[in-house]
């Protein structure tokens, strides 16, 4: 029985999960919104408060893994560990709990995502575009099968940049429109740098993972736009409506409540990358990096004590195979 640790900028997330008749079958898995990479842009650390909740979910997860046979887990410390100053110092005290944290690379990150993803794909001769809209960066990927074509990891997630663009004291629509055309403009901004790139790989297929997607895809669908998928269409006729709602402090179909402050600031990165890209729709993705480690784990049997030791095969950013 394996256990995969996924330590992002806003969500925290444990999978438990076993090798039976030739497949993965999920015994438990469960998160929580921790927020660890709150005000990091402004102070370049993570916060005290952050800090608590984090330890306070890493203990709840060690009890939870206490109550299985674990063979092996792993936990995964993603763009917070990468750029605070007090990273080590969290990760210090999470090794006093008793799980040790891997901080990996951006690049180390899509790869995982890639494969994550792709475990719940049928096999395909298409070029597909993969990407994960996190807490602080968000990872692109084109593949061939198992083949990447381009792996990149960018510095813009929903936590970045409501902390950048939106400020919580706002009320008023016409402001808060304002703030999303900006966060938006600058999002497309920072995904142009990757689109020539993009063009030059080719993709047929778009699909896109993490709680953001999840959000906005279960908003497209309570509105009546499709399940599972997000055009972009969708959310331009939706924008009006997304805007009331946050403004007036009213409920909006397919929203839950403890997303509600990265609504904008995730459909402003989601609207970003697809206008830049040239994304009408894009499909819901369940898998993510979490299904990714536990597929490397469990096909990667002599690599597990590499991997305790905060280890990956060695991937480098690029742009062709």
């Amino acid at each position: 029985m394996y256990a995969c640790i996924d330590l992002g900028s806003n969500s925290f997330h444990i999978l438990i999960g076993e090798w039976v008749g030739g497949r993965i079958q999920i015994v438990e898995r469960c998160s929580d919104s921790v927020q660890l990479g709150e005000d990091v842009q402004k102070t370049g650390g993570i916060s005290p408060a952050a800090y608590k909740r984090g330890l306070v979910c890493l203990q709840h997860f060690k009890t939870l893994m206490d109550q299985y046979p674990i063979k092996q887990y792993w936990a995964l410390g993603t763009n917070t560990f990468r750029v605070t100053d007090n990273a080590e110092d969290f990760i210090q005290a999470a090794r006093d709990i008793g799980i040790e944290i891997s901080p990996i690379s951006g690049v180390q990150e899509a790869v995982l995502i890639y494969a994550g993803v792709s475990t719940s794909l049928p096999v395909s001769d298409n070029h597909r575009l993969v990407f994960d809209i996190g807490g602080g960066s968000t990872e692109v990927v084109i593949g061939h099968r198992h083949n990447r074509l381009l792996t990149e990891s960018m510095a813009i997630g929903s936590v970045a940049w409501r902390d950048r663009f939106f400020s919580p004291k706002t009320s008023e629509p016409l402001l808060l429109e304002k703030q999303l055309e900006a966060a938006t403009a600058a999002s497309k901004s920072a995904f142009d740098s990757l689109s020539l790139a993009v063009t030059k790989a080719g993709w047929q297929e778009a699909y896109a993972s993490s709680g953001t997607v999840k959000m906005l895809a279960a908003i497209c669908q309570a509105h009546g736009f499709g399940k599972g998928e997000i055009k972009l269409a969708a959310l331009f006729k939706l924008k009006p409506q997304i805007i009331a709602a946050i403004a007036g402090g009213g409920e909006l179909p397919g929203l839950k409540a403890r997303r509600r402050e990265l609504l904008l600031p995730g459909l402003a990165v989601l609207m970003g990358l697809m206008r830049s890209y040239a994304v009408d729709s894009i499909n819901f993705s369940a898998t993510s990096l979490r299904e990714g480690m536990l597929d490397f784990m469990v096909k990667n049997e002599k690599t597990l004590a590499i991997m305790q030791n905060s280890q990956l095969p060695d991937v480098s950013s690029t742009h062709d195979s």
